[in-house]
């Protein structure tokens, strides 16, 4: 999940190539036993896998439905309770860390949960390549790692150049939902989206938790030491006449 990098100069004859900047980085985390079987097991039967042409939704899911592209899903709790809460809508889960991946894919397994596939990937690879412009209802980025020290801040997710892609995705009226517990993120992410063209604030500043995103364990304990999280929620505008 990196911001989109901008283009550079070819590179002289025997350089190394440039690595793109990334906004996760890849751990070793702990992977418990029913974690690996699910990705052995469920990822072929809930997950797509990345490839370079866009996603048939129709045909994925068997039906005509808004579709919600979700960023970062971490170990998957909240992913798998707002697709279990509005069945009526699909969901697609990107997520890069092993352990959180084959989380989610239990949880889709245990719940039956037909409205949401996984995909293990970069969300920026995915959304370059994968998701068609227009197509969705809504983008959920719930808690994406602030990089906290200034001089980590290129590796954001939420970057000017990422924003307007995510914005192409959505069909007008499309909403764009982000969370962060980090104040100086949330307000470095009010000041993207709302320089952001083509997406238009759905409250003065920042929006009230809406009703579908559940409260997580880990918020509510923060909350009750007094840790803010803050919640920015903006819409694609119409198109011009």
């Amino acid at each position: 999940m990196t911001p989109i990098p901008a283009p550079v100069a070819p590179a002289e004859p025997g350089a190394q190539p440039r690595r793109p900047i990334r906004s996760f980085v890849l751990r070793q985390g702990r992977m418990s036993a029913a974690q690996q079987r699910a990705l052995d097991t469920l990822l072929p039967r809930f997950g797509l896998p990345f490839e370079p042409r866009a996603i048939d939704f129709d045909r994925v899911f068997a039906r005509a439905a808004p579709r919600v592209l979700e960023i970062g899903c971490g170990m998957g709790e909240t992913t798998a309770r707002i697709a279990q809460a509005t069945p009526g809508v699909d969901y697609v889960g990107v997520e890069v860390h092993a352990p959180g991946v084959g989380s989610l894919l239990k949880q889709v397994d245990e719940h039956a949960l037909a409205n949401l596939r996984v995909i293990r990937h970069d969300a920026v690879e995915v959304v370059a390549s994968m998701i068609p412009s227009h197509s969705l209802a809504g983008i959920h980025v719930f808690f994406p790692d602030p990089w906290p020290k200034k001089r980590h801040h290129k590796r954001r997710l939420l970057a000017p150049s990422f924003v307007h892609e995510l914005a192409l995705r959505l069909a007008a009226g499309g909403y764009l939902h982000v969370a962060t517990d980090w104040e100086e993120y949330a307000q470095a992410i009010l000041a993207t989206l709302a320089a952001e063209p083509l997406l238009e604030n759905t409250a003065p500043g920042f929006a009230p938790r809406p009703d579908y995103r559940p409260l997580t364990k880990f918020e509510a304990r923060g909350l009750k030491l007094g840790h803010g999280v803050w919640d920015v929620v903006f819409r694609r505008r119409p198109a011009a006449r």
